[in-house]
Parts: structure tokens; sequence; C-alpha cells
């Protein structure tokens, strides 16, 4: 008797707010993660000539592993208000999860509940696409607040929150908080980069692996 076929691997990377390091932490996950794309459906504010070939460039992968964007838009503002001054309005039919041959890490834009449009939000994008959660904050004085309310929004959602990555010069206090009060069953920390190059970006992939699990990232339970 056949079996039903796996559903799509892969994680959605979002964050607390915007300029949090979303798309630093998605491209060390696709690097660690071995044969894994990237994909940001709803990229605003980028040349769409040069975007991916930066990713790419930054971070070492593959042309290849960067798959297009659903909306390239260029001015830096929220999606709906950038497909707004385009004469565009996002679509849901176009944000459906590409076909791939491997593990897709997705990057949201902005925070949670960013508009996408004037009915659906980031957090909906979420919903739909029914990937485990990566939830991306910064170290800095503020972030206790900010990253509790996001994960509150997220399991009022009934989005599954697998691993919080803390973004920044590391602070012992904030960090215990956040393992004792957030309940995320991983927790890793990404100190500052000296650049944003090849070798440098997959050094601190091989550290940001030694911290999770990624097959506790894709397992359908999350308990493996």
């Amino acid at each position: 008797m056949p079996t039903d076929p796996r559903p799509p691997r892969g994680v959605f990377v979002t964050g607390t707010d915007t300029g949090v390091g979303k798309t630093v932490v998605a491209s060390l996950l696709t690097l660690a993660w071995p044969g894994a794309y990237y994909w940001k459906p709803v990229q605003c504010g980028a040349d769409p000539s040069t975007d991916r070939a930066a990713v790419a460039q930054a971070t070492g992968l593959a042309p290849e592993r960067i798959l297009p964007e659903a909306y390239n838009l260029a001015l830096p503002q929220s999606p709906h208000v950038a497909a707004a001054a385009e004469g565009i309005t996002v679509d849901r039919a176009r944000l459906a999860l590409p076909q791939a041959d491997g593990p897709i890490v997705v990057e949201g834009a902005g925070g949670i509940l960013v508009p996408l449009n004037d009915h659906d939000t980031m957090a909906d994008l979420m919903t739909w696409l029914d990937l485990p959660v990566v939830l991306v904050a910064r170290t800095q004085l503020g972030t206790l607040n900010h990253t509790l309310l996001s994960l509150e929004a997220l399991r009022r959602r009934s989005l599954d929150v697998r691993l919080l990555v803390l973004n920044g010069p590391p602070v012992a206090t904030t960090t215990a908080t956040l393992r004792q009060w957030g309940k995320v069953p991983m927790l890793a920390e990404l100190p500052p980069l000296g650049s944003l190059a090849p070798e440098p970006m997959r050094e601190a992939s091989r550290r940001l692996a030694t911290q999770i699990s990624l097959a506790r990232l894709e397992a359908a339970d999350g308990r493996r």
C-alpha cells in the first residue's frame, strides 16, 4: 500500500523585527544543511538584477541553490506598501513552496505581522507553508519583551517554533532568561561575524550546526 508523500522539508526564518539578521541566519542554515536551498519569496528594496547574486557571493552558495523570489519589489518598505507602489498586489497563489530536491530555508520579509496585502500577513504565509519556524532576535536591550511577544504571537497561530537564534554580542542573562521563559526546543547564539564573505560564513555555519540538531529541526514532530 503506497504511503503518503513526506511533507515538504525546510524551515521558515522570521524575526522579532527587520534588521535582526534573518538573511544571515537563513544563509547559515542553508550552508549547514546538506543539499538545502535558500528562498526569500518577497524581497523589498533590492535590485532585481543583483540580489540573488549578492547572496551567493556573500555566502559561497552555488547560485542554483538560491531560488528566485516570487516578488522582487524596489521600495524598501513592507510588502503591501512596496507592491502598491508598483501597482500590484501580493497574491497568495504565487507564494507556494517551490519544487526542490532538498530542504528549503525560507526567509520572511520584516517581522511576523508585517502585511503582505490588505488581508494577509507574514504570519499567514507561515501558516500556509506549514514549516517549522526559526525566530531570530537581537541581544540588545529590549529583546526580552520583543522576543517573548513574538513567541506568543507565533504560538497563538499554532506555529511550530523549533529554534531561537540570538544574533549579536552574547549576554548571559538574556540567554538564560529566554531559555527559561521562551521554552523553545533549541536556542543558539550567533556572535557578530567579522565579515560576510564565504569562508567566515562557512565557519559560522559550522559553529551554528554544533549548537543545534538539523535532524530535530526538520523532524515531523520536532522531537527526534
